[in-house]
């Protein structure tokens, strides 16, 4: 019984999606495949690509092309073993923007036990990175334009 209950949910979420006026909750707007948008993902694609880039030399916990969210695990600096940095990158339109992208920096400091504890960080790490991830997509669409 329990089983049929579950089918009959999903059948009704898959008959709502496709009605138009039920709004996604959490969800990104559907791109269409037209200048800077791609169609394969929910986010502007430079933006996308630039972020994976400019974060590649920290592991990735999750990425999600959807919804345009990028979460990195830890990263410890080799040169710095008492601090790690972990960052999340959200992109919040379909455009090639400044505004359309925000990226949130966590920082940690080891104490004398050995434990981890979150520290504050410059607020302009944050602005680095963002800056870093739009010339980045910056180079990526000029590269495309030029064929």
């Amino acid at each position: 019984m329990r089983g049929l209950a579950v089918a009959a949910a999903a059948i009704g979420l898959v008959g709502l999606s496709a009605c138009g006026s039920v709004p996604l909750i959490g969800g990104s707007p559907k791109v269409q495949a037209s200048g800077d948008n791609a169609a394969a993902i929910g986010v502007n694609g430079y933006l996308w690509r630039a972020s994976l880039d400019t974060l590649s030399f920290m592991p990735l916990a999750s990425a999600d092309p959807y919804g345009g969210v990028i979460v990195t695990e830890w990263y410890i600096n080799p040169e710095k073993p008492d601090e790690r940095f972990k960052c999340t990158v959200y992109i919040l339109d379909a455009r090639l923007r400044a505004d359309g992208l925000n990226v949130a920096v966590f920082k940690q400091n080891r104490d004398a036990s050995g434990a981890w504890i979150d520290a504050p960080h410059s607020g302009q790490t944050e602005t680095d990175i963002e800056n870093s991830i739009l010339t980045r997509a910056r180079q990526l669409r000029l590269s495309n334009i030029k064929g």
